[in-house]
């Protein structure tokens, strides 16, 4: 072979990492112009059409500091991002092949080696308020080995989208109009709650009308609640009076509401007026809450788990289903991100591979009944053969498979007449320790031992005799029809000419033969 055709068959070389930090954190990331203050609907019109452009700073500025003002809507966040966070998540080799195990391997080492994972993913996850959040992963080497040494968090103000070719750009130290991000050096994950630009995408570019209106709200309810209850203070004074004598009055007015005592020019009275209040007082707090419930519809999707109030149990059923399809969403959101722009540079730089990438997987099924899903698996293996592998059975139920010569726990015979158990076969391993079981002769022990043997040795003869009912069942549609078959004669007698009983006819006939004799001989010994 030709060293052409060599160098043409050969393996794509191993590309490097960028191993400087680029956006390195500055002093002036922690200030903030505080847009919020004094927001009207101006400004905040304002603030949304410079986002327009591209240039996202004063947006991102105004979200944070709603996002610290508003603690409903903080907390309404944070449930929405603790929900992914607080999930497992686990790497899915891309095929069958040794090699991709190798590489799903390699992987998860490498994330799970990273402290603090779950903080990477919260700082991540604060796109789904601002559309967009960016982190800086800086590599390094151990060995031949590209891993990951930190990942960073870069505030959003740092980035914006060039006016000119709408290029995503960072702002750096040494390049303050900005520069192309590197290629596999960023985490980008941009959340999109609609359709269209990532800059107008974030959930928060929503709330911020309600919050608006909130705010103004909450100023008003603030100075109502100052002098509610407080009688109004009229000073009267004569026609004639000079400015001497007003503002004299008007001194004594303010003294008597702060110190409940002041003096008078002879000649002016003061009234004190009560007002009784005819409207309604909760306005304000009736707007409010109002507010805050559009809030939650918008980050949660629903109200009924996040606000006080009434509702049935199927309601916050059904709402608390909406909030699941959201974590679902975010999951396979943060899932992609996380492939695309971390597990693909690790494979690249460490494998040459740029398409068999692993998949991450985030746990995020809703808790079932075991009991349930136990009972499902055990007719299903039983009636079906369904072939179930056992390294699934350990994980679904979250059971730690034994290692070595690690103690093992033991079956023990149990109660076959209970439940949809009894038709099971009993292993002969468990009827020959019963047998050879040291219980006492004539003990309450050695009874029940010999009535538990009865009822296994019963399953058999139980499923035969049943086996008409159960197709009896099959036959009706309902349970009216299942009634009328039950009531007629006919069907009654068909049913019970059709239950064959000779097995447990003969089990109970040995059963009774083997407690006489039983009987008999404890009686002799006394």
């Amino acid at each position: 072979m030709s060293k052409k055709r060599q160098r043409r068959n050969a393996p794509p070389p191993l590309r490097r990492p960028e191993t400087r930090e680029i956006a390195v954190a500055q002093v002036s990331d922690k200030y903030s112009d505080y847009p919020s203050n004094g927001l009207n609907p101006i400004r905040l019109a304002e603030i949304f059409r410079e986002a327009d452009t591209g240039d996202v700073l004063r947006q991102v500025e105004l979200f944070e500091d709603i996002e610290e003002k508003d603690p409903h809507l903080f907390s309404q966040l944070q449930t929405r991002k603790n929900a992914v966070t607080g999930l497992d998540f686990e790497i899915i080799p891309f095929g069958d092949e040794p090699r991709d195990k190798e590489i799903a391997d390699f992987i998860a080492e490498q994330l799970e080696s990273i402290e603090s994972f779950e903080e990477v993913e919260t700082d991540l996850l604060d796109a789904i308020g601002k559309g967009f959040a960016v982190s800086e992963i800086l590599w390094g080497y151990e060995g031949t080995r590209v891993t990951v040494r930190e990942i960073k968090s870069r505030h959003q103000k740092r980035f914006f989208w060039d006016a000119l070719d709408d290029s995503f750009k960072v702002r750096t130290q040494e390049a303050p109009e900005g520069i192309l991000l590197p290629e596999n050096k960023f985490i980008i994950h941009k959340y999109k709650a609609r359709s269209g630009h990532p800059s107008r995408a974030g959930i928060l570019r929503v709330v911020a009308w309600m919050y608006l209106f909130k705010n103004y709200d909450i100023k008003d309810w603030v100075s109502f609640a100052e002098v509610y209850g407080l009688p109004l203070r009229l000073g009267k004074y004569q026609p004639g009076a000079g400015e001497a004598d007003k503002l004299a009055l008007m001194q004594a007015l303010i003294q008597i509401g702060a110190d409940a005592a002041g003096i008078i020019p002879d000649g002016t009275t003061i009234d004190f007026i009560t007002t009784e209040k005819s409207g309604s007082i909760d306005l304000y707090e009736r707007f409010a809450r109002y507010c805050d419930e559009q809030i939650s519809k918008a980050i949660l999707g629903q109200t009924l788990t996040s606000d006080s109030g009434g509702g049935s149990y199927a309601q916050s059923k059904t709402h608390n289903d909406v909030r699941h399809d959201l974590t679902v969403a975010d999951c396979k959101a943060l899932a992609s991100t996380l492939r695309r722009d971390l597990i693909r540079p690790l494979c690249l730089f460490n494998f040459g591979e740029s398409k068999r990438i692993p998949r991450l997987r985030f746990d995020c099924e809703e808790s079932e009944d075991l009991m349930q899903t136990a009972n499902i698996l055990g007719l299903l293996i039983e009636k079906t053969g369904l072939r179930v592998p056992v390294s699934y059975l350990y994980k679904k139920f979250s059971i730690p498979e034994p290692e070595g010569s690690e103690e093992i726990a033991a079956p023990r015979p149990v109660n076959a007449g209970m439940g949809t158990m009894a038709f099971k076969e009993t292993p002969p391993a468990i009827l020959t320790g019963l047998k050879n079981e040291a219980a006492p002769f004539g003990t309450q022990e050695h009874i029940d031992s010999l009535a538990d043997a009865a009822l296994r040795y019963s399953a058999d003869g139980f499923e035969k005799m049943f086996s008409p009912i159960l197709k009896l069942l099959d036959r009706a549609d309902s349970l009216e029809q299942l009634r009328d078959l039950m009531e007629s004669e006919k069907e009654a007698a068909a049913l019970f000419s059709a239950m064959p009983d000779a097995d447990l006819e003969a089990l109970l006939q040995k059963a009774m033969v083997y407690a006489n004799l039983a009987g008999r001989l404890i009686e002799n010994e006394d």
